[in-house]
């Protein structure tokens, strides 16, 4: 065991060594394993915070949150032309739902891609996101207030013209004022501002601090339905503990009747569930790490043939001593684990490098990048000394065996 400790000291003084005698042919070398290092734990990082804050954004929603619209939210066989001829999703179908579909915790009707000019005295804000929705989108979307309150079950069914806002929404409207009672101007109507939500910051999907929540009721007042009429979804938050299976195909099968449907005719209909979207993210995120490994892995490549470079000019030069360790009595295996170390100390050494970088780099990130993250993990910082060490490893193979298969006569002849 002494030995073997001696062994790695003297290793380690021949990595310092030749990191100070060849300056600049050791800092070319070590550059490729840095950098490599540098890409797969920046890769790994990143993507590790990106899906960190998705899944926390995403905390407060149910994955079994089904959306029944006459739009897919994916990828679909159902040809074009039809179905642009799907009828739309109106708030009769949404009471049809709430009263024949059993196991239903929450629901709400949801008017698509509505945006306003919100007027307040002489502030207008334009294209605001506007969400016209019932009662229940404040329990399926998890909405929380700061000031005020939702719009209660009986003014989303009078359709009463009361609006609740973002905190951004409410600072670029009124600035110093307290918003609440006052009255803003949308859809060329006069609106109460009744609540105001908790600010939420900067969102991988859509924040809800500059949008605004109206009853649907209020806006089915003054527009069309039908075929070419607004877009509507039904969101549905079935009970804890339920089959979703189940549920679904109970959903589909008394919606087709509903919808006058016969066994041999397709939906004209899709049931989309929140499940999709975050199984979607998880590939693409996958995706993503592949990506980043492969790219990165090009960089190891030419890092390790870096390494593998100055240890066979490190065992040339060093040549004659090896042939006087040999000649003393140093076993061949002596010799391979001395340079096997010293080739692991190199890439190291390099790997450190890489990853300290990674760490400041991840430090100046958080803090100009407001409301997101970076995550070094200790796994992602184990992931890089154990490459860095492994690339050391398979990159001093080659020329330490050549080292410790020296003929010790030789050795000393070469190297006078």
């Amino acid at each position: 065991m002494i030995l073997y400790l001696r062994l790695f000291k003297e290793s380690f003084s021949f990595a310092i060594n030749a990191l100070r005698n060849n300056k600049l042919r050791t800092f070319l070398s070590l550059l490729g394993v840095t950098i490599g290092i540098f890409s797969i734990i920046a890769v790994l990082a990143a993507v590790d915070s990106l899906d960190q804050s998705i899944k926390s954004q995403l905390s407060g929603l149910d994955k079994n949150t089904i959306y029944l619209t006459k739009y897919s939210f994916g990828p679909t066989e159902v040809p074009r032309w039809q179905r642009d001829n799907f009828p739309q999703t109106e708030y009769d179908d949404y009471e049809f739902i709430t009263r024949n579909i059993p196991n239903i915790k929450s629901s709400a009707y949801v008017i698509i891609g509505s945006t306003e000019t919100i007027k307040y005295q002489d502030n207008a804000i334009s294209n605001v996101d506007v969400t016209p929705a019932s009662y229940g989108i404040y329990e399926i979307d998890d909405l929380k207030i700061g000031q005020g309150r939702f719009y209660t079950e009986s003014e989303s069914s009078t359709g009463a013209p009361v609006v609740v806002i973002g905190a951004g929404l409410a600072e670029n409207l009124f600035e110093t004022e307290q918003p609440l009672g006052k009255q803003v101007r949308m859809y060329g109507r006069k609106v109460t501002v009744i609540g105001v939500l908790k600010k939420v910051g900067s969102s991988l999907f859509d924040s809800p601090d500059e949008k605004a929540f109206v009853p649907s009721n209020f806006v089915r007042q003054f527009t069309n339905g039908g075929l070419d009429g607004i877009p509507g979804a039904i969101m549905i938050k079935p009970e804890a503990g339920l089959d979703i299976a189940a549920f679904e195909q109970v959903l589909k099968q008394r919606f087709r009747v509903y919808r006058g449907l016969k066994a041999d005719e397709p939906d004209n209909f899709f049931v989309n569930k929140l499940s999709g979207m975050t199984d979607a993210i998880d590939n693409i995120i996958g995706v993503m790490n592949l990506v980043g490994w492969v790219i990165s892995g090009f960089s190891l490549l030419v890092g390790g043939f870096g390494i593998a470079n100055i240890m066979f000019v490190s065992v040339k030069e060093r040549t004659n001593l090896i042939g006087i360790q040999k000649s003393l009595g140093a076993k061949n295996r002596f010799i391979l684990f001395q340079f096997l170390f010293e080739a692991i100390i190199l890439a190291v050494i390099g790997g450190l490098i890489g990853l300290t970088f990674v760490w400041l780099v991840s430090i100046i990130a958080s803090l100009f990048v407001e409301d997101f993250e970076f995550i070094l993990s200790f796994w992602n910082m184990l992931i890089g000394f154990s490459l860095s060490t492994l690339i050391g490893l398979i990159s001093g193979v080659l020329p330490a065996l050549s080292a410790s298969k020296l003929d010790p006569v030789e050795a000393i002849r070469t190297g006078m």
